[in-house]
């Protein structure tokens, strides 16, 4: 899996840290260069002479956050795979390969916990318009592997429930990483403090129950494996 750390230069990596900071903390589109720049002590004119452009800035910020993330997902599903030699893979399994790599590419990054989490949360939700072409490619490629694997455990679920269930587990993917603080002031406390391996274990039950719900119904044809992840 490749590193997050990148040998940027001190003026280049201080505008990069405070662009990770803060679109992981007001999101994409809220965050201005002049808003990166006064974060950073920059001229305003730096973030265009280090990067070309704020596009091409929030471009590198996905692909040093995003590109480890898609690559440790595909090994895992790789390890599981072989490791059940051509059969089913467990459900719990699949879901788990999809959403593990987040707890290791964590302790690779610089910005806290909470924050990292959010920035992921933001890049997933992102539009298409503003996922750089690497990105995408590896999209569609998770999309292709993650839906055939499902589609082979869950034989009985029809190809376009299917497409839902994944669309719905994804969302709450999404959510859970973009809204815990909003839960605990929500819940004035009740939803406690758990580490992200306690949250991911629960997600992990809580989206294996959503997918496997309706197995026991009659096997209806499908037209074959489409990809339906959203990312």
């Amino acid at each position: 899996m490749r590193d997050l750390t990148f040998p940027h230069s001190k003026p280049k990596r201080s505008l990069l840290e405070a662009a990770e900071q803060l679109f992981a903390d007001r999101g994409f589109e809220a965050v201005s260069v002049r808003d990166i720049t006064q974060l950073a002590e920059a001229n305003v004119a730096a973030v265009n002479y280090h990067f070309g452009s704020r596009d091409a800035l929030i471009a590198l910020v996905v692909t040093r956050y995003i590109a480890p993330v898609n690559e440790e997902r595909l090994a895992r599903l790789d390890k599981v795979e072989r490791t059940y030699a051509g059969k089913a893979v467990p459900l719990e399994e699949i879901i788990d390969a999809f959403v593990r790599p987040l707890i290791g590419t964590v302790r690779k990054s610089e910005l806290s916990e909470r924050l990292f989490y959010k920035l992921i949360g933001r890049i997933f939700a992102m539009q298409g318009e503003g996922i750089p072409a690497e990105i995408e490619s590896q999209f569609k490629v998770l999309s292709e592997r993650f839906t055939r694997a499902l589609g082979k455990t869950l034989p009985s679920v029809p190809a376009e429930e299917l497409v839902w269930k994944i669309h719905f587990m994804i969302g709450g993917m999404i959510h859970m990483l973009m809204q815990q603080d909003l839960l605990h002031r929500m819940t004035q406390g009740a939803s406690g403090n758990p580490s992200m391996e306690v949250i991911l274990s629960r997600f992990i039950r809580f989206a294996a129950s959503g997918l496997r719900d309706g197995m026991d119904a009659e096997p209806k044809p499908k037209k074959g494996p489409q990809a339906m992840f959203d990312f």
